[in-house]
């Protein structure tokens, strides 16, 4: 009986262990799907072209992934985003905040007065 709860144990281990593995996006597919966003945040989220855009470059995935979610259910508002955030599936989503958080953010650049 111990070992058939040691077996268990293990089983569900590398279950969990392979689902989290397989959870979040794909950095290099959330690119390609983000040429549109340069419009406005720039090249790799990291230069928007008003104060109002927020910089994406370096932002927590977890959190872009909200916020995305949040524009396409209608929680969040705002024009552009909630129109554009429509149109992305829960991959689309996945992908594109994984790409965004992992480039490089020109924040530490920036001086406060």
């Amino acid at each position: 009986m111990m070992r058939y709860t040691q077996l268990l144990l293990v089983l569900g281990f590398l279950v969990l262990g392979s689902s989290a593995a397989m959870a979040g996006g794909d950095a290099a597919a959330g690119e390609e799907k983000a040429l549109i966003c340069q419009s406005c945040h720039g090249p790799g989220g990291s230069q928007s072209i008003t104060p109002d855009i927020p910089t994406l470059a370096g932002q927590h995935e977890d959190y872009l992934a909200h916020a995305l979610r949040a524009y396409r259910s209608g929680d969040r508002q705002q024009a552009v985003m909630s129109t554009f955030a429509q149109q992305l599936n829960d991959q689309d989503i996945e992908d594109l905040a994984a790409y965004f958080a992992d480039q490089e953010s020109n924040l530490r650049d920036i001086k406060i007065k």
